[in-house]
């Protein structure tokens, strides 16, 4: 559950001031029943004047009004059957297959790094590069990202057709996919090894369209620099084995920021929370009555 218009819950600091002031008020008959005939009170008390259900029924209005915050704020739950913006918020996965990940420990780390962002990706269109001296595109954002999974699965050293590490070429591989999009998300998944003035180039101009860079890093037999995918990136990065500020980052997709599509994307189910309210107000008319 998310709230849509979180800024609304500030008013219940104002409700919670409003209830202190009424508490230090005192009794509604405001000091009068301390001096009252013990017969006048139970005549008062009676008529539901005095005593703790009229002391009680002052906060009445209050908790209707806070009803209506919490509905204001816009408490919602994800649709079940999401519509799902595929032109506009894509995701290009660049999976590093050079001999240094490919021939060690790294793959299985790489593969295991791939198929756990994909799990976390059910919504977003997903594209998929593989890359080592050069860069091939085994699939465009595709809407199902589980199809991906198969092709990740069978991955090993004989893949690759060629040698080296070109992640620049990756880059601009996933500037042509990415092109256009008003929101697109490039992840590598590497050793780091590679990283040189043409990614660092490609990377920039990837980031002024509007691209944003993670990483996640696995370690090279010979070791790499994992580090030096910091300099491309203006997202997150992380380890393989922790991956959950980076997963984070592309489940929080850019139409989050957009209010017209976020509200396609969830149930807002602050209406009904504020229909609270009256039952809290036809307590207090039924009692005025």
């Amino acid at each position: 559950m998310i709230l849509l218009r979180p800024l609304w819950l500030l008013a219940l600091a104002a409700l919670v001031l409003l209830a202190l002031a009424i508490w230090r008020r005192g009794p509604d008959a405001g000091g009068w029943q301390a001096v009252l005939p013990p017969h006048m009170r139970r005549g008062m008390a009676a008529l539901g004047q005095l005593g703790a259900g009229a002391d009680r029924a002052r906060y009445l209005p209050l908790a209707g009004a806070a009803a209506l915050v919490l509905g204001l704020a816009g408490p919602a739950v994800q649709r079940a059957k999401a519509p799902v913006f595929a032109q506009s918020d894509a995701v290009v996965i660049a999976l590093d297959m050079s001999s240094s990940v490919a021939d060690g420990p790294g793959l299985k780390d790489a593969q295991a790094a791939t198929a756990g962002l994909l799990a976390q990706l059910a919504g977003r269109p997903v594209g998929l590069i593989l890359y080592a001296g050069e860069a091939y595109l085994i699939a465009a954002p595709t809407q199902d990202p589980a199809t991906l999974e198969t092709q990740i699965a069978v991955l090993d050293a004989e893949t690759m057709p060629d040698e080296g590490s070109r992640p620049a070429a990756a880059l601009a591989m996933a500037g042509q996919l990415l092109r256009g999009l008003r929101r697109a998300d490039l992840v590598l998944i590497s050793d780091g090894g590679g990283i040189d003035q043409a990614a660092q180039a490609e990377a920039a101009r990837l980031q002024s369209g509007g691209v944003r860079i993670s990483a996640l890093t696995v370690a090279g037999n010979p070791p790499s620099d994992p580090e030096a995918l910091r300099t491309i990136a203006n997202g997150p990065v992380a380890r393989f084995d922790d991956p959950y500020r980076v997963a984070r980052s592309l489940a929080s997709s850019g139409l989050d920021r957009d209010p017209a599509l976020r509200s396609q994307q969830y149930y807002d189910l602050g209406p009904w929370l504020a229909l609270l309210a009256l039952l809290s107000l036809l307590l207090r008319f039924r009692r005025l009555a």
